[in-house]
């Protein structure tokens, strides 16, 4: 990726100080319940909802498995249907070739649509500093945009600001980037919403180049697919002469049969939806129809790395519902700005470090960004074991070990900081495979009892800075066992 944002501290550091934020909390703690009620409602409409999850596992793990072929297939199709096709093994490049199609049309300014891959390879500042001012369209983000943020959210970047403070943006900001905000505006959603598309049409019908990512691609056709709930994206996907499309080469799916597990799952995972309000499609391009021209940038950007891992590569299945965030006890309390990176919560925790690595402090933190409630698990359509992944990474920054980076094997260096745990670690280890020395240790502990202290010293101070120390019972379990059911073995 294109690294962390700057001066963001490591999670624990970064969500103490949220924590601390009641606004911040309140606002979350609204928007989360009621997106997540919803969803519950959504998702217990379909009887077959398990099997739908169960399908869209199966097609998203047989498509890793096959990535290769169907890219290449994807190539095909696109090509065939008019569009020009480009490989982007990382973030500066794919802003390299973006930057250059731009210039090529001669124009200084684009409308986005709302893309987590542009936001990952920070396309935005890459294209000004190439004198090419980038609007986002989409509200959310123009709101993130507009108050000099970021987002905080996979589906509401902009979940942690409220009305009021929606306003105060609308009403200082909007001048400096285009039409102004009407005079009185109020926090009434309909105002805001009014003064947001009064400001962004004129952009629509100015701009010539629109830059946008996708939901999916369809290998058999060359087809992408954006879903979308305003109508912004389709504005921005019809108008412009024309259309850069930078995508994830995860995002890919075989066939149109394939696509129609997710329009059902996708909907009712992120906006509890029976269906989304807008699915615009389009195959290359088409004479009188739409753009002109038609570039596609395949993102690798740390994907290929994160495939050759077994147990990680499950991440990769992600469709960006952010169903997982809504039931992250973690992340309603800390935010999204706390994990560093434009993807938050839950997945943010499993798939950042594994696109970016977790040399830097921020991405050897997240993996413990997580309660292991499971409750992330449970709401997944592609059922992503996040859990599982977690504990996987927590070891890789504990351990260290081989990994894959930049398509090289390495072995990977522990983290620092962890050199009490690795120790805390082996000698359990070692205790597990001495049973005499485990039983002594357990009787020894259990005779101490009254000396133990009710919390932690060092390192495990924290453990014990919010939660109680368990307390030892008066005898191990081998010694009850023996002592209550020892004569009936022998019976």
């Amino acid at each position: 990726m294109s690294g962390t944002y700057v001066g963001m501290p490591a999670f624990p550091e970064a969500a103490r100080d949220a924590v601390g934020n009641r606004t911040l909390r309140g606002n979350l703690r609204h928007a989360t319940h009621t997106i997540r009620a919803k969803r519950a409602g959504a998702v217990a409409e379909l009887a077959d909802w398990a099997q739908l999850r169960e399908a869209g596992r199966r097609i998203k793990d047989h498509t890793l498995r096959h990535l290769d072929r169907y890219l290449e297939q994807l190539e095909v199709s696109v090509t065939a249907a008019g569009g020009t096709v480009h490989w982007a093994a990382d973030a500066e490049e794919a802003n390299r070739i973006v930057a250059r199609l731009v210039k090529e049309t001669g124009e200084s300014e684009v409308v986005k649509v709302k893309s987590m891959a542009t936001q990952e390879i920070g396309l935005n500042e890459a294209l000004e500093a190439e004198g090419i001012r980038a609007y986002e369209t989409d509200l959310a983000e123009l709101i993130v945009q507009l108050g000099h943020d970021r987002p905080s959210h996979i589906l509401v970047p902009a979940i942690h600001r409220n009305r009021g403070e929606i306003r105060d943006i609308f009403t200082h900001e909007m001048g400096s980037w285009g039409r102004p905000a009407p005079e009185g505006l109020t926090d009434r959603p309909a105002d805001l919403a009014e003064a947001a598309r009064v400001h962004l049409r004129e952009k629509f019908l100015r701009a010539k180049v629109g830059v946008s990512g996708a939901n999916f691609m369809v290998a058999e056709t060359g087809t992408l697919v954006v879903v979308e709930s305003e109508g912004n994206a389709r504005m921005c996907l019809t108008l412009p002469e024309t259309l850069i499309s930078v995508v994830g080469i995860e995002k890919i799916v075989p066939t149109w049969r394939d696509l129609e597990v997710f329009l059902q799952t996708l909907p009712r995972s992120s906006t509890a939806e029976r269906m989304n309000p807008y699915t615009s499609t389009w195959t290359g391009t088409t004479d009188g129809d739409g753009p002109r021209t038609f570039h596609l940038v395949l993102l690798d950007n740390g994907r290929t790395d994160t495939l050759a891992d077994q147990v990680g590569r499950q991440a990769l299945r992600c469709i960006r519902c952010s169903a997982c965030l809504n039931v992250c006890p973690v992340y309603e309390r800390a935010g999204g700005h706390a994990y560093g990176s434009v993807y938050p919560g839950p997945i943010g925790a499993i798939l950042t470090p594994q696109l970016r690595g977790t040399a830097s402090e921020i991405d050897a933190s997240l993996p413990y960004a997580s309660s292991l409630c499971g409750a992330c698990y449970e709401v997944c359509p592609v059922a992503i074991d996040i859990p599982e992944v977690l504990v996987h990474l927590r070891e890789r920054v504990v351990q260290g070990g081989p990994a894959v980076r930049r398509g090289n094997k390495v072995v990977l260096r522990p983290a620092k900081g962890h050199a009490a745990e690795r120790a805390a670690m082996r000698a359990a280890g070692w205790a597990f495979t001495h049973p005499g020395a485990l039983r002594a240790g357990q009787r020894l502990a259990s005779r101490s009892r009254r000396l133990h202290p009710r919390t932690l010293p060092g390192p495990g101070r924290a453990w014990t800075g919010s939660r109680d120390l368990p307390v030892v019972p008066a005898e191990p379990f081998r010694d009850w066992w023996q002592r209550t059911r020892g004569g009936e073995d022998a019976k």
